[in-house]
């Protein structure tokens, strides 16, 4: 049955799940099995070890580090937007800052004075409230240019976007000079050491399938080659099919469980890649 190739990433998967990568080494012929249920399905990441990453804010972009294939560790810079004009606003937000605590200091000296004042009965109470009010304006004021600061100093920093995640580029979906707006994607990374088989099993096979079942994942272009693996998880759901059957005589609107599949060798199937899977039981030796 013919497959088809999915080209959502670019580069290879480097090892079954969790671990850190390991040296290449010879596929493993998978444990033999005497298949009860046959799917087709599809190399996935887990949760969290795929994410496109996206803009916050809108800008022109001047800085675009990373390509196809690149390889990124957390915290590295991604993309980076034009903010020249958000800097010229926080230095101002910043100077009138300063500005303000300047009043402030002019404010607390004039309320001290009138205080004493008043104290001696040289001027009335009304001038001391007079003084107390335009304080209170001063701190006001010196609170505002704070606060313009802070979210001036928040929009700067989302215009550097780093890697929220260690991985590979799978896709790059901007160029430098662009000017993307708010919600736009600029890069997706997967973390290819944290690969599994999503399996498409018919919702009549739900009752037979359990957690830690054996399978045997297959794909074309690897002749009788196969990797070992086993269910880790079954949804609650069953839902409407993703993948259309390469059998033409199999029905499309077969709702199924999408039943993951973790592999115990290593493979060298791409993010995407549509894989066949037999689940059952292990071939004993008589």
């Amino acid at each position: 049955m013919r497959m088809l190739t999915a080209v959502v990433a670019m580069a290879m998967v480097g090892c079954t799940t969790r671990g850190p990568a390991h040296p290449a080494a010879a596929p493993v012929q998978a444990e033999a099995v005497r298949p009860t249920i046959r799917a087709e399905g599809q190399v996935v990441a887990y949760p969290g070890a795929d994410v496109t990453v996206g803009s916050e804010v809108t800008g022109r972009i001047v800085t675009l580090a990373v390509k196809e294939k690149s390889v990124v560790r957390a915290g590295d810079l991604l993309v980076e937007l034009d903010a020249s004009e958000t800097r010229a606003a926080l230095a101002e937000a910043r100077a009138h800052i300063a500005e303000s605590n300047a009043e402030l200091t002019a404010a607390d000296t004039d309320v001290g004075r009138a205080e004493t004042l008043a104290g001696t009965h040289a001027i009335s109470r009304q001038e001391v409230d007079h003084a107390r009010r335009d304080r209170d304006a001063a701190i006001a004021r010196r609170d505002a240019a704070m606060a313009t600061a802070a979210r001036l100093e928040a929009t700067l920093a989302k215009t550097r976007i780093v890697a929220p995640i260690s991985g590979v580029i799978t896709a790059r979906l901007v160029e430098s000079g662009e000017i993307v707006a708010p919600g736009t994607s600029l890069v997706t990374i997967a973390d290819l050491r944290r690969t599994r088989i999503q399996a498409e099993i018919d919702e009549y096979d739900a009752g037979r399938i359990a957690i830690g079942t054996v399978a045997a994942v297959s794909a074309e272009g690897y002749g009788d080659q196969t990797w070992s693996g086993r269910v880790e998880e079954i949804p609650d759901e069953v839902v409407g099919r993703r993948l259309k059957p390469q059998d033409p005589g199999k029905p499309t609107d077969t709702r199924v469980l999408l039943v993951k599949i973790a592999l115990q060798d290593r493979m060298p199937f791409k993010l995407g890649q549509r894989v066949q899977v037999a689940i059952g039981e292990p071939v004993t030796a008589d």
